[in-house]
């Protein structure tokens, strides 16, 4: 088992320097900024002591929300407009507007603003992480957004081509025989996309056998159904992403050993706290993702509340690093959807539904019908494919259905997006 290639990339840049050590010098250094720079965090930060003696003081500074964001994005800039490279505004279903979001603004907009020297960071991520499964000569297909200069497909290709990699731009698969044909054409070796996405090509009807050598899953949770299904197809070895844009794009990738996130911590502080007090969790214990930038300059962000849901494994990784492993994201703190005595998120419902064959995508809304709940799925299969296994692997998969109607309805289209998938409660709605 080879050891994730993050332990090197970071060790070098920390300059031998213990990894705590280094991190309480750069978090120093960017409440430093922050309070002299940063209209927002002058104020947040007034009268909060920012000497930390070490890291667990890390406790006493307040958190950044999203909401925070959208009240005021230009406050958090510490540097001139003149430096800002690239300006990404997110819609509330955190997706680049004017693109491919279908979910719609119901919200004021997060705006995140990067230096040429921010998004040099996340290049340099990108070239590490990818050369866990990636090789110089291998060709790879980008299935994101590519082609504004500092858009996540144009960062990667540039990491790629210093990998020594042919990087292949091609966008969202909206059309899987078109993207398929491409992939024979160019003799692909490598898939980076979305996880929906790449499970449209892995259940094209009739398709000619293609094999890969590996497949990266990014931008959303990747169920184990999905990665089963691909991974059958393609006859290769699946990796997953964790990212968002508020990271700078880049937050961890899977080793070989794929037993969790490796995190990019030379640029990245994160934490495990409870979402309703809180308090920062022990090592194994759930609760929501925070994290701090350490060395990003245009828009520092301190403790910054993710909404995702996850833990620190505790267990050492079987590839060896003594970086930590954050436990692959399946759902948000507010995508958490009370049903009965329970909840039901989106990753039960990807866990039962992917699994039946055919089945390429669907939405899923929970309405209040006759003082009963009801799920409405909105189902997009196959040719050949049926709606009743749809409603017998929930029943069988999902403890919660007992709990609610289930109304699945066959669509021939779901449109292309690449924004984060969740659950509709309309229940309690006007």
């Amino acid at each position: 088992m080879n050891l994730t290639p993050l332990e090197p990339w970071i060790s070098d840049k920390i300059d031998h320097a213990d990894l705590e050590e280094y991190q309480l010098q750069k978090l120093r250094d960017t409440l430093q900024l922050a309070r002299e720079k940063s209209r927002f965090y002058r104020h947040r930060l007034a009268d909060v002591p920012i000497d930390l003696a070490g890291l667990d003081d890390l406790t006493r500074l307040p958190f950044t929300t999203a909401d925070d964001l959208r009240a005021d994005p230009l406050s958090f800039v510490c540097v001139s407009q003149d430096d800002i490279q690239r300006v990404v505004t997110l819609d509330d279903a955190d997706f680049p507007l004017a693109t491919l979001s279908t979910s719609g603004t119901t919200g004021q907009p997060k705006r995140l603003y990067f230096t040429r020297e921010d998004q040099e960071l996340t290049i340099d991520f990108f070239h590490s992480g990818m050369s866990t499964f990636t090789a110089p000569g291998d060709r790879v297909l980008i299935l994101l957004l590519g082609e504004t200069p500092g858009s996540v497909g144009d960062l990667l290709a540039i990491a790629l081509t210093r990998l020594g990699a042919i990087p292949i731009k091609h966008g969202p698969v909206r059309d899987p025989a078109v993207t398929l044909d491409v992939m024979r054409r160019e003799k692909i070796t490598v898939l980076v996309g979305v996880p929906t996405h790449v499970l449209s090509l892995a259940r094209y009807p009739n398709a000619p056998p293609l094999s890969l050598k590996s497949i990266l899953l990014t931008t959303d949770h990747v169920s184990q159904a999905i990665k089963h299904v691909v991974e059958k197809r393609f006859a290769c070895r699946v990796y997953n992403h964790y990212g968002m844009t508020e990271m700078g794009l880049g937050g961890g990738v899977e080793c070989e050993a794929q037993q969790g996130y490796h995190l990019r911590e030379a640029d990245l502080l994160f934490e495990i706290i409870d979402p309703n007090t809180g308090a920062v969790q022990p090592d194994g214990e759930y609760g929501e993702v925070v994290f701090t930038t350490l060395t990003r300059r245009g828009m520092p962000l301190i403790r910054y509340r993710t909404g995702d849901m996850s833990r620190f494994i505790s267990e050492p990784c079987p590839c060896g690093t003594h970086l930590k492993m954050l436990e692959r994201i399946t759902h948000r703190w507010s995508g958490r959807i009370p049903v009965g005595a329970g909840y039901l998120t989106i990753a039960d419902l990807d866990e039962a539904l992917f699994a039946v064959d055919g089945v390429l995508n669907f939405t899923a809304a929970l309405t209040r019908e006759n003082s009963h709940d009801c799920l409405q799925l909105d189902v997009k299969i196959a040719d050949g494919g049926k709606l009743l296994p749809v409603v017998q692997a929930l029943s069988k998969a999902v403890p919660q259905s007992r709990y609610f109607d289930v109304r699945v309805s066959s669509v021939t289209d779901i449109p292309a997006s690449l924004a984060k998938r969740t659950i509709i409660d309309r229940r309690n709605r006007a």
